[in-house]
């Protein structure tokens, strides 16, 4: 079976239009990003404006410590915050070629299956032993690929668990280690 070139062409062009389409959830990933990052930076710019006027409003050492105190308790929780955007950022571009490269091999796998059919069908007598090894081979190599997904789906159902319990572990650290006003 050999390809026509109108079947090359249409598989460029659903190349193309993959990769285009990947391109573009990249950028939509890193404008997300800088979003995130200009957002954290000037909200950290008006917090440090704020946190030295009211520095600078002290009567006192104790009201000086009691301040700088008060600041624990929130920048953990805006580390958090922060840490929990930019890994859903990442998560999210990441599962978006994740399932692009899901069609790409679905559709690779079904080409190949039609392709070992056809070569069955035209093969000539005596060769089932062979056209039946083929099958199993991409049989296997199929199922391999299935575990290999459901593999990387543990993993990263597991990354995020963990990901998860350390920024509460973080959080509730924070909170305890902060002094008690008084």
């Amino acid at each position: 079976m050999s390809l026509t070139p109108e079947q090359i062409l249409a598989a460029h062009k659903a190349n193309i239009e993959t990769l285009f389409g990947l391109t573009n959830k990249a950028f939509e990933g890193v404008e997300k990003l800088v979003e995130l990052n200009l957002t954290a930076s000037r909200a950290a710019l008006n917090e440090a404006a704020a946190h030295t006027q009211a520095v600078l409003n002290v009567k006192d050492a104790q009201e000086l410590m009691a301040l700088q105190a008060s600041l624990f308790q929130p920048l953990a929780d805006k580390a958090a915050s922060y840490s929990r955007h930019l890994y859903d950022i990442a998560s999210g571009t990441g599962s978006e070629f994740g399932k692009a490269m899901e069609v790409q091999t679905a559709e690779a796998q079904k080409k190949f299956a039609d392709l070992v059919d056809s070569a069955a069908k035209n093969a000539p007598a005596g060769s089932e032993t062979a056209v039946a090894v083929m099958k199993s081979a991409v049989s296997a190599a199929n199922n391999a690929y299935e575990s290999v997904q459901k593999a990387v789906k543990q993993a990263t159902d597991a990354a995020e668990a963990n990901f998860n319990a350390v920024a509460a572990t973080a959080a509730d650290a924070a909170k305890s280690a902060t002094p008690r006003k008084r």
